[in-house]
């Protein structure tokens, strides 16, 4: 199983303005923009923390969700949220050829933390061994940082001033977060359930 991001936010699209303000920087002295890169940088960073930590895409955009078999061949469960819209559905043999399934053939089931592909028909389309399938799809809250929940928005400002003010640290231990992001967020979480319990 492999998820690729397809699209990237631009830079345009993130809160840069609204981080300075966070961070309480100076401005009016001519170089307003002089650490916008490093800003960038540490929204980047934080947006994905906050992502991979909740399964929920901020803002929107591509991706690409490839697996060598269905878990269940009733319908399967995208591995994040909020999806807007499935634009493809492709089998791919062992010898890389592909081939489109028309969009008739399934449906979106749409859930804010698990939304699943559904056939229309009795079940999915069969993966040939060795073969795989590529599922393209859109997600996230919104094409605007305004339009993304509130306290999703504080939690990546919050982590990203973190990262910021503890930038020259390398004692932090591994997958550190502020107490009060790992608030914000714990309600988006989802958890999965298996065989052998929740993970």
């Amino acid at each position: 199983m492999m998820l690729i991001e397809e699209t990237t936010v631009p830079d345009a699209g993130l809160p840069v303005d609204e981080f300075k303000a966070h961070l309480r920087l100076g401005t009016g002295f001519g170089a307003g923009s002089l650490q916008d890169e490093v800003l960038i940088s540490f929204l980047r960073a934080a947006m994905a923390a906050v992502e991979a930590r909740t399964g929920k895409i901020l803002l929107q955009r591509g991706f690409s969700w490839s697996l060598t078999r269905w878990r269940d061949p009733d319908a399967a469960a995208l591995p994040v949220a909020p999806v807007v819209a499935v634009s493809s559905v492709e089998i791919v043999d062992r010898l890389g050829a592909r081939s489109a399934v028309p969009a008739t053939q399934y449906w979106l089931e749409q859930d804010g933390q698990r939304p699943q592909l559904r056939p229309v028909g009795a079940v999915l389309p069969a993966i040939p061994a060795a073969g795989s399938v590529v599922i393209g799809f859109d997600a996230g809250y919104s094409a605007t940082w305004a339009e993304v929940p509130s306290d999703l928005r504080q939690a990546v400002l919050l982590l990203a001033a973190h990262y910021y003010e503890f930038r020259s640290e390398t004692t932090l231990s591994e997958g550190c977060m502020p107490f009060g992001v790992s608030s914000l967020i714990e309600r988006y979480r989802m958890f999965r359930v298996w065989s052998g319990g929740a993970a």
